[in-house]
């Protein structure tokens, strides 16, 4: 079953609960940037997403430089964004919330 594309008020409610990622300027994907104290601890919180990407069956595209991590997100078989999305999202954002909450022990 093809994932539903949600609406611009949809995509507005969904990112007043996600703080910090932005809509692309086309509409079409979600973005956000983390960083983390080394390349290490990026790869940790890569690792974790992409086992919860599986789990959602949706994956993101992202890209990994050290301790820099950029992920896109959109629902591509539909055209654009989706529950899934923010979904995943809501995974990363708590992945990368347990490797600050680690770094501040």
């Amino acid at each position: 079953m093809k994932p539903e594309k949600l609406d611009a008020e949809a995509i507005k409610a969904g990112l007043a609960a996600r703080p910090g990622w932005a809509l692309l300027t086309d509409g079409q994907a979600i973005r956000r940037a983390f960083r983390f104290a080394s390349f290490v601890e990026a790869f940790g919180f890569m690792t974790e997403v992409a086992l919860s990407a599986e789990k959602l069956d949706h994956h993101p595209e992202w890209t990994n430089v050290y301790n820099r991590v950029d992920v896109t997100l959109s629902t591509h078989d539909a055209g654009g964004l989706t529950e899934r999305d923010f979904a995943l999202a809501e995974k990363i954002d708590r992945a990368a919330a347990r490797r600050a909450a680690a770094d501040l022990k």
